[in-house]
Parts: C-alpha cells; structure tokens; sequence
C-alpha cells in the first residue's frame, strides 16, 4: 500500500490542527504521537472553548433555576441530550439518559432491568471478549440472583463462534444478551444487527457495549434494532466523566429507578415518592452539565468531519498499521484481518514483555497501551499474561504508523532480539 495514496477526501493535516495537544513534544525534542485512542481520546478546540464558555459565562445548574444562567445551562444541557438523539438516530430524547460513561450506564442496566427480571433459572449470555465493565456487573448480579451467565466462544481468529451463540439461544433460557459492537482488544466488530434479531427471535433483551463503536463509524439505532446501547464520551472527542445510555422507551418506562435524589422524582413525602418522567427518572442529583455541553460540541465537531471520512480514515489506517506489524521479526497481532476490526492492533513481541515495549515506544515519544486492556478472560483465553495495544482515530497518520514500527525496533535493539 501507498502510504500517501488516500483513496477519499480527507484532511488529517487540517483536523490535526484543531488538537493542540498533538502539537507537543512527548520529551525533549521527540514529537508526540498518540496512539491510545481505545482508552481515550484527544479534545479539539472547540470541545475544549465549550467548556471554558460555560465555567466562565453561564456555569449554574439545571432545571430548577428560573434565573438567566440556569435557564442558558438547562437549554445547553438538553441541547446536548438533542444531538446525541440525533447522533444515534434514538427514536426519542427521553431514550437518551446522562451518565457517568459505559460503565456506568452499564451497571444501571443491570441493577434496574436486570435487578427486576433475572432470576434462578434464568441465563445471560455474554461473550468471551468483553470488557470487564460487562462481566463483572452481570457476575455480581448472578450471584445475588441465582441466574447463570454463559460466554460465547472466541475462535482463533478473533471472531464470535457464532454457532455456539445460535445454539445458547435455542437450549438455553436466555433473559438478556450483553455483547460489546467492537472488542477493545481485538478490533473485531461484532455482527450486533444479526445477534439481536436472534436474540429477539428467542424472547431475550440486547444491552451493547459501544464504547468502541460509536467513535469510530456510524451507529443507528434504529437500524440496529438493540434494548440498550451504551458509549462514553471522552473516547469520541469530548470531556471524561459523560457517558450515554440509550435504552427503549417503553422497557425504561416499566424499570424502576436506580439511585434516589433530586430531579429523578415527581413528589416526595415523608410516606413514599413518586418519580419523574424519562430521562430524567434515571438522573439523581446534580448531572455531569459541562460534560453533557462538551459530548454536544464533540458530537458537533465529529459530525462537521463526517462519521463515514473517519471510518474510512481508519480503515487505511489500520490496514498500513497492520502490514507494517507483519514486516516485524517476532511480532504476533490479536484479532481478525482489517476488512473484520476497527484500527486497533494488539500484539506481542517475542522476547519482550508488552510493558517494556510499551516504555520503550514512549522514550520514542510513541504512546500505547500495555497490559490486559481489562479483558483478562481474552487474554487468558489466548494463553497470554498482556499485549501491547496501538489504536488510531481521526487525527493519525501513515507517519505515525512510521514511528510505531520504529520503535518496536529500537526494542528489538535493546533486548537484543
């Protein structure tokens, strides 16, 4: 592949400019290249001026005020809930509920819908690939509740066995289906539209995990057909500590509350409460108001760029990244080939562990993720203690791959391997 030969219009230079953290130097004359996007992503300008605007200009909270800067942040705040409605094609903004991030929104899930209809007898199937943010609420729930939790196989290219999914639902008592839309580790993206008409098909409820989706393509809600669908903004432009969970209406309607407080009820006497219309019955207290302003503009910005640019930037992207790591002496790539994943890549280095690659890549100035990436039943599964992980976003570029490969061989070097 040509490195230089982009096959769309897209301009990495312009959007790179609108992140000024990418303008640092990482260590003393050593250029920043960022590539942990799969934790977290950077801030551009405009998320970053709409966070200062609202603490210097209108910071005040939301709903109850009839003062001037309340009414200026609630009509903000809601904006914000607008365009994530529009942004996930939600049927309604009463689906669209503020949280603290996917797991977060996660665990409501499990403590509401789940807490009400699971139960002994009953099973959650999972998969093998999830994120621990999707194991270990369910876990904690099962053992309270007495239902059994079954895990879709990975096969050894990265993908769902997809017959022992298909299986589970016609043997099994299957409640709930809980599958992440794609694997921070492996990249794979799972078949989401497919597994939930299944598991309709079988009576069952579909939460997704995608905290790795929604950033990176176009999600639509209304296509995928899911219950629950759960994201978080500081992996897609916008502030940490703002998550989304968008859920049915009528399945939010009959779920109780999750945590009590102000703004998530109607009318509270010292004999009992009754509680708020959606969403804000599942909203307690005071909400993440600059953070909801911030995902607003993120999703502002992102939607300016074009969601199908920024897909198609990192499929090149990760497809370069990808024939660079085969070019490697020693490396082995997780996951599925690039036509299956999103532009992650996580690997191995023979001879070395993934922590000391990953400190060698940072005195290159490279940055990476090393360790389990809180999917250690994946690594397990894979008969390996950690990977090394590099994922890529809108403001990558061929460089960077450049300089990842370089590195690893700079720690070939210096491991003499």
């Amino acid at each position: 592949m040509n490195k230089n030969a982009f096959l769309y219009d897209y301009d990495v230079e312009k959007v790179r400019a609108d992140f000024p953290i990418l303008q640092q130097e990482h260590h003393a004359g050593v250029p920043l290249v960022y590539l942990d996007n799969a934790a977290s992503s950077q801030k551009p300008l405009p998320v970053i001026a709409a966070l200062d605007d609202y603490y210097r200009r209108y910071n005040a909270n939301v709903h109850r005020g009839i003062h001037k800067l309340s009414e200026e942040a609630t009509a903000a705040y809601e904006d914000a809930r607008l365009k994530v409605k529009r942004f996930i094609n939600a049927g309604s903004k009463r689906e669209v509920i503020f949280t603290r991030g996917t797991t977060e929104s996660i665990n409501l899930v499990a403590q509401t819908w789940g807490r009400a209809n699971l139960g002994r007898g009953d099973v959650v199937v999972a998969t093998m690939m999830e994120h621990h943010s999707n194991i270990v609420p369910w876990q904690i729930l099962a053992a309270e509740k007495g239902f059994t939790i079954r895990y879709v196989p990975v096969l050894r290219d990265g993908t769902l066995d997809l017959r022992a999914y298909d299986r589970y639902l016609h043997e099994e008592n299957v409640k709930l289906v809980t599958v992440m839309h794609t694997s921070n580790m492996l990249g794979t993206v799972n078949p989401v539209q497919a597994m939930a008409q299944q598991a309709h098909n079988a009576g069952a409820v579909v939460v997704v995990d995608g905290a790795q989706s929604t950033p990176h393509m176009p999600v639509d809600m209304q296509a995928l057909n899911v219950d629950f669908f759960a994201f978080s903004g500081h992996k897609m432009c916008g502030p940490t500590g703002i998550g989304v969970l968008y859920g049915k209406r009528a399945l939010l309607e009959a779920m109780p509350p999750w945590m009590g407080g102000g703004d998530m009820i109607s009318r509270v006497t010292l004999e009992g409460s009754t509680w708020n219309e959606l969403p804000y019955k599942f909203e307690a207290g005071t909400p993440i108001i600059a953070g909801a302003i911030g995902l607003g503009y993120a999703i502002d910005y992102l939607s300016a760029v074009g969601m199908e640019k920024i897909q198609a930037h990192e499929r090149e992207i990760g497809a370069y990244a990808l024939e660079r790591l085969a070019e490697v002496p020693g490396v082995t790539v997780y996951g599925p080939e690039a036509g299956q994943k999103g532009a992650v890549a996580a690997f191995t280095l023979q001879g070395i562990h993934a922590h000391d690659v990953a400190q060698i890549l940072d005195a290159e100035g490279v940055a990476v993720r090393a360790g389990h990436h809180c999917a250690m039943p994946l690594h397990d599964h894979f008969g390996i203690p950690a990977t090394a992980r590099a994922s890529f976003y809108l403001y990558n570029t061929m460089a960077e791959v450049d300089a990842l490969i370089a590195g690893l061989y700079k720690a070939k070097q210096a491991f003499a391997v």
